[in-house]
């Protein structure tokens, strides 16, 4: 494995920590900074919003610059923005420093990825990308008992001082590791103006691909946000189970990575079809057995590896099909945050309308069952490309 994959990986890692580490620290951060509940939960998704909104704009506006400083460069302001956090003297100067570290959220992933498959042959570049996003995947497993753990020892504010150190330790990696050449725009290439970052996105594929990516996140973060509710009161579970009970939804998020990784680079659009597919059926399962304890346990490490295999194909797939733009994968990002607000925002609509605590999970597998028949004709139409889209293709191939 290429040292400049596990320097990736190892910033993923940190800015995996940073957005879910806050979910165990809010109760103490409210209570630190003096403010209610409603405000506290803005650092989460003001982080979520800013994720959305920056993966975009800061991909654009880095777009001609060599990847691997821009790369450094996105890890020095998660450490700024994390530095705040831990610093913060109120509310304010928390929820910036918030806002600050998830500017770098969405570029990093999205170059990253660009660079990760750049280290490796093609024909494993799905597995490269799953090996960068393992620092994520695995930060979801640790993050929150991390936080928690730390927090109650320490303080908060020492869990935000042991990110900021593992933020500086992930610049080194990256500027040492990381060959140079991995990260240079290709010259004459598409990615070169903002002008053709843009064309890129007059690729039916390319839409496609991000509407399979906003239903599919959003169906398992639909379910994901009220899981809590969902183990305590159908499933019967204690309060304290729910931490060990998301570890193990996070192992699966680990394993469906990986596995999704490999399979996309023998099959990718199989790949894709298939943990959608399964994400469906889990979702649906889920609901029917929530009131068993066993079956929940299960489920929830399934809904983790089915939720979370599409993730790697996803990322290759828009950005073969805008022929290795920034913007385009820095898109995929924002999809997936779109996605997880979406998703939220309908689980609770069902909560609200009295439908009980496993309605979150219809919910998600409705929306992902959306995000299978987009995926699926994306797929007949790249197999089966209609006349006019098999000339236009001649003409590229030509010039």
């Amino acid at each position: 494995m290429p040292a400049g994959l596990v320097a990736l990986a190892l910033g993923g890692f940190g800015i995996g920590l940073t957005e879910f580490v806050i979910a165990g620290l809010l109760p103490q951060v409210s209570r630190s900074l003096a403010v209610s509940e409603v405000a506290a939960g803005w650092l989460i998704s003001g982080y979520a919003l800013t994720v959305a909104v920056g993966a975009i704009a800061v991909t654009a506006a880095t777009a001609r610059l060599p990847r691997k400083p821009v790369l450094v460069g996105l890890v020095v302001l998660f450490v700024i923005g994390n530095l705040l956090s831990a610093v913060a003297p109120n509310y304010p100067v928390m929820l910036l420093g918030r806002v600050v570290a998830a500017l770098c959220h969405g570029t990093f992933f999205g170059l990253g990825s660009l660079v990760a498959r750049r280290l490796v042959p093609p024909e494993r570049a799905s597995r490269a990308v799953a090996v960068m996003f393992a620092g994520l995947t695995v930060s979801n497993v640790l993050g929150v008992p991390f936080g928690a753990l730390v927090g109650e020892r320490w303080g908060w504010r020492a869990t935000f001082w042991a990110i900021t150190g593992i933020g500086v330790l992930a610049a080194v990696a990256i500027a040492a590791l990381v060959p140079a050449w991995a990260g240079k725009v290709p010259a004459g290439g598409r990615a070169d103006g903002l002008r053709a970052q843009v064309s890129a996105f007059r690729s039916t594929q390319v839409w496609l691909t991000l509407a399979a990516t906003a239903l599919g996140y959003g169906g398992m973060f639909g379910a994901f946000s009220y899981l809590a509710y969902t183990f305590t009161e159908v499933t019967g579970f204690s309060s304290t189970d729910v931490a060990w009970l998301l570890v193990v939804y996070g192992s699966g998020l680990v394993a469906g990575n990986m596995a999704g990784g490999r399979g996309a680079d023998h099959n990718r659009d199989l790949t894709l079809i298939v943990s959608l597919a399964g994400l469906t059926a889990t979702l649906v399962a889920f609901g029917l057995l929530a009131s068993s304890p066993a079956a929940s346990v299960v489920l929830v490490f399934l809904t983790g590896v089915f939720g979370f295999a599409s993730v790697p194909g996803m990322i290759t797939r828009v950005t073969d099909h805008a022929h290795g733009v920034p913007l385009a994968a820095g898109a995929n990002v924002s999809a997936s945050n779109i996605g997880n607000a979406l998703g939220a925002w309908l689980g609770g609509l069902a909560i609200s309308a009295g439908l009980g605590y496993t309605a979150p999970l219809y919910v998600g597998a409705g929306i992902v069952l959306l995000g299978l028949a987009v995926m699926t004709y994306a797929a007949l139409r790249e197999a089966h490309p209609s006349p006019d889209s098999a000339r236009s293709l001649d003409r590229k191939a030509s010039m």
